[in-house]
C-alpha cells in the first residue's frame, strides 16, 4: 500500500509558531496605531483648551475699564485694579451669553497647590463705584484644571515713556496696568504660549500686544 501523504508534527508546530508571530505582530501594530489615535485625540482637546482658556482670559483682560469696584480705605482712591502674581480683581462688561451685561467684577485667581493648579473666575456685579452683594452669588466658574503652575504679572510705562520691567504685584490700585502677562505650565510640564494682553483703558491707550496667542 501506498504512504498516505500528510504534516508531520514538527510541520504543524511551525505552521502554529509562524500564525502566533503572525496574530502578534498584526495584535502590536494595531496596539500602537490605537495609542497614537489616542494620544493625537488628548492632544487636540489639550489644544483645544489651551486656546479657549487664552482667547477667553486675552478678551476679558483686554475689556477692562477704569471703574472702581471699592473705595482705598487709607487715600479714598477708587480701586480699579488689583493683581499678584495668583489673582487679578478689574471691572469689564459681562457678555451677553454670561449674564444679563453691564460692569462686572472680574475675579481671576489660581486654586490649588504647586503642581496641581487649577484657574477660576467669578463675576459680581458692580454698581456705582462699589460690588454689590447679590442675593445668590454666582459660583466660581473653572476654566482650567491639571496645571502646574500659573503667573500674573503686569507692567507699565517708565519715568521715560518706555515699557517698563515686568512686576509680580501691580500697586497702582486707583489705574490699569498697560499690559498683563499670564503664563501657565500644565502638570505634563508642557507651557502653553506667553500670553500678553495690552489693556486700551489704561492711560486712555494701548499698548503693544506682543506674543498674543492667535
Amino acid at each position: 500500500m501506498r504512504a498516505i501523504a500528510g504534516f508531520t508534527l514538527i510541520e504543524v508546530l511551525l505552521a502554529t509558531a509562524l500564525l502566533a508571530a503572525a496574530l502578534a505582530l498584526g495584535f502590536a501594530t494595531l496596539s500602537a496605531a490605537t495609542a497614537t489615535v489616542n494620544r493625537s485625540e488628548t492632544l487636540a482637546r489639550e489644544n483645544e483648551r489651551m486656546r479657549a482658556v487664552a482667547n477667553f482670559l486675552r478678551v476679558r483682560i483686554a475689556s477692562a475699564r477704569a471703574i472702581g469696584f471699592a473705595l482705598d480705605k487709607e487715600s479714598g482712591a477708587p480701586i480699579r485694579f488689583v493683581g499678584s502674581a495668583d489673582r487679578m480683581r478689574f471691572v469689564a462688561d459681562l457678555p451677553d451669553y454670561l449674564g444679563r451685561g453691564g460692569p462686572y467684577l472680574h475675579d481671576i485667581s489660581v486654586t490649588g497647590e504647586r503642581g496641581r493648579r487649577g484657574l477660576q473666575v467669578v463675576f459680581s456685579q458692580v454698581q456705582n463705584g462699589a460690588e454689590i452683594n447679590e442675593t445668590t452669588p454666582r459660583k466660581p466658574e473653572p476654566l482650567a484644571d491639571e496645571l502646574a503652575d500659573v503667573q500674573f504679572r503686569y507692567r507699565a510705562l517708565d519715568a521715560e515713556g518706555a515699557l517698563g520691567e515686568w512686576e509680580d504685584h501691580w500697586d497702582q490700585s486707583d489705574r490699569l496696568p498697560l499690559q498683563v502677562s499670564v503664563r501657565v505650565r500644565q502638570a505634563n510640564n508642557v507651557a502653553w504660549p506667553e500670553l500678553v494682553i495690552a489693556l486700551p483703558a489704561a492711560n486712555g491707550g494701548a499698548a503693544p500686544d506682543e506674543g498674543t496667542l492667535e
